[in-house]
């Protein structure tokens, strides 16, 4: 193959759609662009497809911008996750398989409310399964699993699609279908389960792969959706998971960032990613996980620093806190601000409220002295004011 018609089958638009590449380049240039790819971009994942093959990946074609990373990285004290980011996951989470909820009411469950209708359990299912992956001791094992998928997803399900009593997994066929009831997955047969999410769980487990742990989480998220170890939930499942395998290897930032909000604005994509890998296999006999990876690196993960804070504004706040200037509560105060509205706006009648426990004296004292501080702005609106996180060039 010429050099030249290898760079542009790597760098096409439909680079990851085998099928049109094989129309594109002919038949002859796609069985030699594929060797290639076997001999020297694929790398083996340690998880099997349902054939018992290898999945394997291309690392060149998925690189993460060191950014991403470094968002990852923040540290965010006295808060286990962030309540504006969490808003936002719980309702995307839900909206990516079309239940509908309203941020008012996700807020007021993620304060303590109890759900009103099975919309709202489904959301309090979710708050109740980011609790439990918040808490670093809650290791990735498949009876926590098992638990994780019981109080977040199965509580709240109807009858005919719960588990079992006593059952890891589900013990029967289970299908995915498109929008017109087409079937276009089938998960794992029921009897294997268990075999394959050890090895999942072993895979979690084993930090000596070598693998990129940011990659290694969309890995883990697209095989637990491939697996499908559910009737019902399997992607918000898979979803939470990923999360907690963050968490577990101290990615502080991974709660106080919303996957699922870019994920559901790029929803299409998201599915698509799914079907091209289903669709390569068809085309070449191989399970890899490239285009599910692509969409997250590029759709998902170079997100997170529109919706972070900048890292300048925690060194200011460390050289502010350094000054003895700042009292306990007031700490307290601006790390909730950071949890709770991240980049966007506030007045002192909301802090007062969300953070409860405080004067509104105490309120007006903080935001007008963090403002001298140049860690807050503040933007008029007539007769209203409203403050947010002021970003440091």
């Amino acid at each position: 193959m010429e050099p030249q018609i290898l760079t542009q089958m790597l760098t096409d638009k439909n680079t990851f759609s085998f099928s049109k590449l094989k129309y594109k380049y002919g038949k002859e240039n796609f069985d030699e662009y594929f060797s290639l790819l076997s001999d020297f971009f694929y790398r083996k994942v340690p998880l099997k497809d349902f054939s018992g093959n290898s999945f394997v990946y291309s690392p060149a074609q998925v690189q993460i911008v060191s950014q991403s990373l470094k968002q990852l990285m923040q540290t965010y004290s006295g808060e286990k996750y962030g309540a504006k980011a969490m808003e936002d996951e719980i309702v995307s989470t839900l909206s990516i398989e079309k239940i509908d909820t309203t941020r008012e009411s996700v807020r007021e469950i993620l304060a303590g409310r109890a759900p009103l209708s099975q919309n709202e359990e489904k959301a309090y299912g979710i708050k109740k399964g980011l609790d439990f992956i918040s808490d670093p001791s809650n290791k990735i094992t498949a009876e926590n699993l098992n638990r994780l998928y019981r109080i977040s997803i199965n509580d709240f399900l109807d009858p005919d699609v719960k588990l079992p009593p006593g059952a890891m997994y589900r013990n029967d066929s289970v299908y995915v279908v498109d929008s017109s009831g087409k079937p276009v997955h089938s998960g794992l047969d029921y009897e294997k389960l268990p075999a394959y999410t050890d090895d999942l769980i072993a895979f979690i487990n084993d930090d000596c792969d070598e693998i990129d742990q940011v990659l290694k989480s969309a890995m883990i998220h697209y095989y637990f959706a491939y697996l499908h170890p559910y009737f019902d939930g399997n992607g918000r499942t898979a979803r939470l998971l990923q999360l907690w395998y963050l968490v577990q290897k101290e990615y502080t930032s991974a709660l106080f960032i919303p996957f699922s909000l870019f994920v559901n604005q790029n929803r299409n994509d998201y599915y698509k990613s799914f079907k091209r890998i289903s669709e390569n296999h068809d085309a070449a006999k191989v399970s890899d996980m490239t285009p599910f990876l692509y969409f997250f690196t590029q759709k998902v993960f170079s997100q997170f620093e529109n919706y972070s804070v900048d890292d300048d504004v925690f060194e200011k706040f460390r050289a502010v806190m350094n000054t003895g200037k700042v009292t306990e509560k007031e700490k307290e105060l601006f790390t909730f601000v950071l949890s709770n509205y991240g980049g966007g706006e506030f007045s002192t009648k909301d802090l007062e409220k969300d953070f409860r426990n405080v004067a509104y004296a105490t309120v007006r004292t903080f935001v007008l002295k963090f403002e001298e501080f140049g860690l807050l702005k503040s933007q008029k609106y007539g007769a209203r004011v409203k403050y947010r996180i002021n970003e440091i060039n």
